[in-house]
């Protein structure tokens, strides 16, 4: 049926319907085809040079970061002349914990064990970190079994100096 059209055709007007033809094939392949990927390209070049930007970032603040720890600036709050076994009982009371603190007790000349029995786990979570962040505190041993109350633990945590 369309072959048959196309012969009753003229032939001016079966070149003008190729080029047409022709014409939309280009346009689709264009629309469907290279379009898309061109914008892709462009969009993957954009988010390429801000993730250069970014690494850029990170590793000048890595560079920072292992100078402020290599000069020990971490800890940022005056101790006051307290020991590691004084600190840790008076932050840990500090940070709501007195109730469950059971106690604290030394393990050697630069480090301590404190107790606790059904402490709030966040509020533990945040007093260790907190001794990490403002004094420079490690935790190098922390062990919790889960208590009856919901979000409490039995805890203990070896905290040691630098």
């Amino acid at each position: 049926m369309i072959a048959a059209w196309w012969q009753k055709q003229s032939e001016r007007d079966r070149r003008v319907l190729a080029f047409g033809a022709v014409l939309v094939a280009l346009l689709l392949a264009w629309a469907f085809v290279w379009y898309p990927l061109a914008r892709a390209r462009t969009q993957l070049e954009t988010r390429v040079e801000h993730e250069r930007t970014d690494l850029a970032w990170m590793r000048q603040s890595g560079g920072e970061l292992q100078d402020l720890r290599a000069k020990g600036a971490r800890g940022q709050v005056d101790r006051q002349g307290k020991s590691l076994f004084a600190l840790a009982d008076v932050t840990a009371r500090g940070a709501g914990l007195a109730i469950a603190l059971r106690r604290v007790e030394p393990t050697g000349p630069k480090s301590v064990r404190a107790s606790f029995e059904a402490a709030n786990f966040d509020a533990l979570v945040s007093w260790v970190d907190a001794l990490a962040r403002d004094y420079s505190v490690q935790t190098t041993d922390f062990s919790a079994d889960r208590a009856e109350a919901i979000g409490t633990v039995n805890a203990r945590v070896v905290l040691e100096e630098p």
